[in-house]
C-alpha cells in the first residue's frame, strides 16, 4: 500500500506528463485555477455517481465509475496541495484531531 507522499509523487509525475502532452499539442499548460476547475467538474461527476449508487438515477458500471472518479478527485487534490506547498498529510491529521476534540466535547 502506498503512503500519501508516494501517491502525491505519482500524481505529480502524471501532471508533468500532461504538461509535456499539452506542449507537444501546442496547448497551454494547466495552472492551479485549471486544476481547481477540473476538480469541481470531477466533484460534479462524483455527485452523479453517488446519486446512481443511491438509486436516484440510472448508470451502468457505477462501482467502476465511483472508484475512478474518487481517484480523479484525489489526483486533483494532491496536485493542488503540492502547488500551494500544503503538507496535506500533516494538515489532514491536524484537522482530524480538531474534529475528534469537537466530537468529544459534543458527546459530553
Amino acid at each position: 500500500m502506498s503512503d500519501l507522499a508516494e501517491l502525491q509523487k505519482r500524481a505529480l509525475e502524471i501532471r508533468r506528463r500532461y504538461d509535456d502532452l499539452n506542449r507537444k499539442d501546442g496547448q497551454a499548460q494547466w495552472g492551479p485555477k485549471d486544476y481547481a476547475m477540473g476538480f469541481v467538474g470531477d466533484v460534479g461527476d462524483l455527485m452523479k455517481i453517488v446519486m446512481a449508487k443511491e438509486n436516484m438515477r440510472r448508470m451502468d458500471s457505477v462501482d467502476v465509475k465511483l472508484k475512478h472518479e474518487l481517484a480523479d478527485c484525489l489526483w486533483s487534490l494532491l496536485v493542488l496541495a503540492s502547488h500551494y506547498g500544503t503538507g496535506l498529510e500533516d494538515e489532514f491529521c491536524r484537522t482530524m484531531d480538531e474534529l475528534d476534540v469537537r466530537i468529544n466535547k459534543a458527546m459530553t
